[in-house]
Order: C-alpha cells, then sequence, then structure tokens
C-alpha cells in the first residue's frame, strides 16, 4: 500500500504549530491571502489538507520543514511533543514573558 496523508492528524498539528506561533485561523487566512477562513478551519478539523503552495508558505512561518507538518501513514509523530512537554514549554514561554508560546 502507498502512504496516505492522515487529514485529521494533520489538522492537530497544523493546530498546534498555530498555537505555538499564537496565531489565529484568521491570521493564516490573512497570511496565505485566502478569500475564506473557512478554508483553515477545514485544514484543522481534518475535511481538507492544505495544497503544496500553503504548505510551503506555512513552512516558512512556522519555521518548520513541509515533513514536520503532514502527518501520514509512512512516518511516526515523533515532531509532535506529548502534552506534558507541551504544557511545560507553554508555562516556560510564560515565564520568559512570551505569551504567544512563539521562541524571540
Amino acid at each position: 500500500m502507498f502512504p496516505v496523508i492522515d487529514k485529521n492528524r494533520t489538522g492537530k498539528r497544523l493546530k498546534y504549530l498555530m498555537q505555538m506561533k499564537g496565531l489565529t485561523p484568521r491570521d493564516i487566512q490573512k497570511y496565505l491571502s485566502l478569500s475564506c477562513v473557512q478554508t483553515v478551519y477545514r485544514w484543522l478539523e481534518g475535511i481538507n489538507v492544505p495544497t503544496i503552495d500553503n504548505l510551503y508558505a506555512q513552512a516558512g512561518l512556522f519555521q518548520v520543514k513541509i515533513d514536520e507538518m503532514v502527518v501520514g501513514s509512512r512516518q511516526q509523530d515523533a515532531a509532535l511533543p506529548d502534552a506534558g512537554k507541551r504544557r511545560m514549554y507553554l508555562y516556560y514561554m510564560r515565564l520568559c514573558g512570551n505569551s504567544s508560546g512563539a521562541a524571540s
């Protein structure tokens, strides 16, 4: 069987990356010049996946590789920290005075 993209897990990954940067779906819509914010919500809900152009642009925004954004049947979910690590990271960022979660 050939590898396929897991839309639900990819949507969760995108949502996580947005949270880490303190971005909203509307921010992504504006950044990508999308006509409708619903497009972003469909990605986050796992209904659709972004086009390669949109993935490429978001990879630059999130400062990650495209492979770290897309979750499929051929890769592990290792790039996404578990909930405990994520909470610790967010706590650390708040202590550092960076409430958006983005590293300065």
